[in-house]
């Protein structure tokens, strides 16, 4: 029925302060009043309507803050040129630039008079940056720079915003001068005229074609670029930690070269944030329908038996609502990570680039990795109507899992993360567990945890020392390796939670329902990973047989409360974009309205009917055109 709430009975047992929690899932009460008020104003606004996708068409005369502006962004739920525009062209002149470059090009960038994307994958290349094969070869008699693609594999491929939009690129290319290699370095190229969007001489750029799912990200016009020849001048190339002279010699600023983690650690701390984001939508989509949704028990001609209240749904699902608000909570620590470097920069302190670096390629790849997976569950978690467009999960998955292997391959990061952990100094733990409550002590958790990264990687690195090359024991134990990087972001993940919880935390029994999620989301870890835990001594069979009675525990303790949790992500129906997940929960009559919007259903005979299916039916397909 229209105007009813079918959620309301879940709604009115819920134990805790919903709008409190609100605020802890924004991040403070200002950052709820922008998100909520942005996303009411994109809710009703019909030129944001997502059934046709159309674009903004007003953005012209909205007169809004910055941190408006990004909000809104989100809301529009969209992908566009103006995400690496902003979340990559733009940092990258930051970053790398020298004061000079920033304050020539940043004006034009933050006022749009130059459109920017970031193209540094080729069609050959990815992960392997220093394998890039685009050349910039500095002519000292015109003090110019020559980007050439020498070779097909040579073209850049994939860059946001490059097929259709961006006027200039940070182009990565392997820098030649006087007939000397020095690396890949980045260069600012314009691509497009000013004046009428087309192609400078000599460059070659197009879409590389349509991308998985329907509309998904195939908003982004994803680009190929090829170089024949193209000159630029020299102050073009980005110069804040390598200069080229006039006389074409290279000269090594005082400035580290692990300053470009700098922008890494930006963009991959805002890919953290966006995973949380991306799996509690899912999640709250999940949640709802599991509500709705009833089959079996029936009893005496009773109701049915509630989806959400059968433990194989529940051991599914509360998992990945724990792992939204782990995330969330991460990538908050990451935001303030991130601040802290910066700091330190402008300092010119460098002292904690690396470890931030490899926290960020860490927990980039641990976090996408595991929504990805989770909106796929998610899916599966609605039955066959989760098949469905209408239930925003195929769209969602198709738009997020790019994730996996944009701004780095996820394995190939965790491989940097092995890397690091093989040169530091690991402590040895262990865990005291004795009854199944104790899993619920931080210390002990944090105990667990520590010891299982810390014995992963001691075995590693007893098992690298056997090798006379280490680049050898490397590529052999890589697997091994990649397992104990997995471990290591996990404890990350779970300290960062279990700090969250020392906070003062207000709200009637919001920090109970933190600590409850926090423990699903810890003991959930350890019966997911019970080899690990088990092979490297950290925890015995009955601590473990413990874990999973506790586990079993969270679960009734959160049930009453799921509904509540994923209203606390506060998200319009409009963002959702689901019919199974409308917050009224009114979902079958809103589904069968929806299937008739189908322009299929137009018309009430096929086309083609008469020409194949009737002389099919009449056995006459000695005539029919087959």
């Amino acid at each position: 029925m229209e105007g009813m709430d079918h959620l309301a009975h879940e709604r009115n047992k819920t134990e805790f302060d919903v709008d409190a929690m609100k605020i802890v899932w924004a991040g403070s009460r200002h950052a709820f009043e922008l998100s909520d008020r942005m996303a009411r104003l994109v809710a009703s606004d019909p030129a944001f309507r997502k059934d046709d996708r159309t674009r903004l068409g007003r953005k012209g005369i909205l007169r809004l803050t910055e941190e408006e502006a990004g909000q809104l962004r989100n809301f529009v739920d969209e992908p566009s040129f103006t995400d690496l525009h902003w979340g990559m062209f733009v940092p990258a002149i930051k970053g790398q630039g020298t004061d000079e470059q920033q304050q020539k090009w940043l004006p034009l960038a933050y006022k749009m008079q130059i459109i920017g994307c970031y193209a540094q994958t080729e069609l050959g290349h990815g992960s392997n940056v220093q394998g890039l094969e685009t050349t910039a070869t500095f002519d000292p008699d015109t003090d110019e720079f020559v980007i050439h693609s020498p070779t097909l594999t040579s073209s850049k491929w994939w860059p946001g915003g490059l097929g259709k939009i961006s006027t200039h690129a940070i182009v990565y290319a392997r820098l030649i001068t006087n007939g000397q290699e020095h690396g890949v370095h980045g260069f600012i190229v314009q691509l497009r005229s000013l004046d009428d969007h087309m192609p400078l001489p000599g460059i070659t750029i197009g879409d590389i074609g349509m991308k998985f799912g329907n509309g998904a990200y195939n908003t982004m016009d994803n680009g190929v670029l090829k170089f024949d020849h193209i000159r630029i001048p020299r102050n073009q190339m980005l110069m804040r930690v390598l200069q080229v002279t006039r006389e074409g010699k290279c000269v090594q600023s005082n400035v580290p070269r692990q300053l470009i983690y700098g922008t890494m650690v930006f963009v991959r701390q805002t890919i953290v944030a966006d995973a949380s984001t991306a799996l509690s939508r899912a999640v709250c989509i999940a949640t709802r329908y599991s509500a709705v949704r009833r089959q079996f028990g029936s009893q005496d001609g009773g109701m049915e038996t509630q989806v959400i209240d059968y433990k194989t749904q529940q051991s599914r699902l509360f998992p990945l609502l724990a792992s939204a608000y782990a995330f969330r909570f991460v990538g908050e620590w990451l935001k303030w990570l991130y601040m802290d470097v910066t700091q330190r920069l402008q300092a010119k302190d460098f002292s904690t680039l690396p470890e931030a670096h490899a926290c960020t390629a860490g927990l980039k790849s641990l976090t996408t990795t595991a929504t990805a997976d989770a909106i796929e569950e998610c899916r599966k978690l609605c039955g066959g109507h989760g098949y469905l467009c209408a239930s925003g999960l195929p769209e969602l998955f198709a738009v997020y899992v790019p994730a996996c292997t944009y701004e780095g391959d996820n394995v190939v990061l965790l491989l940097q993360v092995a890397r690091f952990l093989m040169k530091t100094d690991l402590l040895h733990c262990c865990c005291d567990v004795q009854r199944a409550e104790d899993w619920l002590k931080p210390g002990v958790v944090l105990e667990a945890f520590e010891a299982r990264s810390a014995r992963m990687c001691v075995a590693c690195a007893k098992n690298l020392s056997k090798f006379e090359n280490p680049e050898d024991g490397f590529a052999e134990l890589s697997a091994d390796l990649v397992e104990a990087a997995v471990a290591h972001c996990q404890l990350i993940v779970v300290s960062k939670f279990i700090d969250k919880l020392q906070q003062d935390i207000p709200g009637k029994g919001v920090k109970q329902q933190l600590q409850n999620l926090c423990y699903i989301y810890v003991v959930n870890l350890v019966h997911k990973y019970l080899g690990d835990f088990l092979s490297t001594g950290c925890i015995t069979p009955k601590q473990a047989s413990l874990a999973n009675d506790q586990l079993r525990s969270l679960y009734s303790q959160i049930r009453p409360n799921a509904i509540a949790l994923v209203d606390a992500f506060n998200y319009t129906d409009h963002y959702l974009g689901s019919v199974l997940g409308r917050s009224d929960g009114n979902v079958y009559p809103k589904l069968y309205e929806e299937a008739w919007k189908d322009p299929l259903n137009d018309s009430v005979v096929p086309d083609g009917y008469h020409e194949y299916v009737h002389p099919m039916l009449k056995q006459q397909l000695r005539n029919a055109r087959l």
